[in-house]
């Protein structure tokens, strides 16, 4: 994600460096059917009484805590075909591990109307959740302190502002171990507990990167892995062959590898740009998601690369934000969200 007013284009190295990765990595073998149910926790927070399941088929929008040039949002502006809402961003504080989070003074939005909204939009079956880094984000989990400060930390803004769950959106590196350790403390607290995350597509390209691994390693809790299929350069999908950002080959080949390597369908969502202006490059307009969508679940409007076989349960999709769709025309939403919650 970028707070930026557009995204910078990571180098076309990191898609080449992907590729040898995965060469030398390999696959570990066909997804497994039948995601987990969220194991029960041992503490519920205050607000998990209140938490509505996410549906099967969701949309996921970052709200912005910023003014960056798109359109400047309250919660209650966030349109109604987003499912789980991510709130941009948590800052890293002076401890290591540790997160906070101000809303921008810019927004004109007090604390109480913040908190009223996120339970207006809970109140309508909505997941309000806090997103951990971004382009700029500076935090650091790797060690038993951190995870720990991270893990309370986390906690207590759940706890103060009700949100349902966390988002990881480290985009400056990532130690699977702590990380792990971290999410599993935040799940043992939270009953319902939603996690998502936004890794970039080198961190998605091989089951041995650390953001995979994570995502393994909570695979009994996780929500849904929404890489972010952007800002990226050229990637492997999962037959071997090279793919260009914003194609309908490029969003199917590399859920292909999520899906294929661990991931159940319900854990993979397809992260795009809601406008050119949202990200440096690799924006899909909202009828190439559509296409990849229908791929993926039905075997339909597939282009070059058709995988082997449907995933009707797959997720759904992201977008980065609900500020840059509502600068759009609400064109992701208006499109790209009714076709979600009418996939099979």
């Amino acid at each position: 994600m970028v707070r930026a007013r557009s995204g910078i284009s990571r180098s076309g190295l990191l898609g080449s460096l992907a590729a040898a990765a995965l060469v030398t990595a390999g696959f570990v073998g066909p997804a497994q059917a039948g995601a987990a149910e969220p194991a029960a926790s041992t503490q519920a927070g205050p607000a998990a009484s209140a938490r509505a399941a996410v549906p099967k088929h969701a949309v996921t929008g970052y709200w912005q805590n910023f003014d960056n040039g798109a359109t400047v949002q309250k919660l209650s502006d966030v349109r109604d075909e987003y499912d789980i809402i991510a709130v941009a961003f948590a800052d890293a504080t002076g401890k290591p591990g540790a997160v906070d989070f101000t809303l921008d003074p810019a927004l004109d939005y007090t604390e109480e109307q913040f908190k009223a909204d996120i339970k207006a939009k809970q109140a309508a079956g909505k997941s309000v959740i806090i997103s951990v880094g971004g382009e700029k984000g500076a935090v650091s989990v790797s060690d038993d302190a951190s995870a720990d400060a991270f893990a309370t930390s986390i906690s207590a803004l759940m706890d103060e502002y009700g949100f349902d769950g966390v988002d990881i959106d480290l985009e400056n590196g990532l130690n699977s171990t702590y990380m792990t350790k971290a999410l599993k403390a935040i799940h043992a607290a939270h009953s319902g507990l939603v996690v998502t995350m936004a890794p970039q597509t080198v961190d998605m390209q091989s089951p041995q990167g650390e953001y995979f691994k994570t995502a393994l390693a909570i695979k009994d809790f996780l929500t849904v892995v929404n890489m972010q299929y952007y800002n990226s350069g050229s990637m492997l999908g999962c037959d071997g062959k090279v793919y260009s950002q914003g194609t309908v080959d490029f969003l199917t080949g590399l859920a292909c590898v999520q899906l294929e390597n661990g991931l159940d369908p319900s854990q993979v969502g397809l992260g795009v740009p809601a406008s050119p202006r949202a990200a440096g490059g690799g924006y899909a307009a909202p009828s190439v998601v559509n296409a990849a969508l229908d791929c993926l679940t039905r075997g339909t409007n597939c282009g070059t690369f058709k995988p082997e076989k449907t995933y009707p349960g797959l997720r759904g999709a992201m977008t980065w934000s609900t500020n840059w769709d509502a600068s759009n025309g609400d064109a992701f939403s208006s499109q790209v969200g009714k076709h979600v919650h009418g996939l099979p």
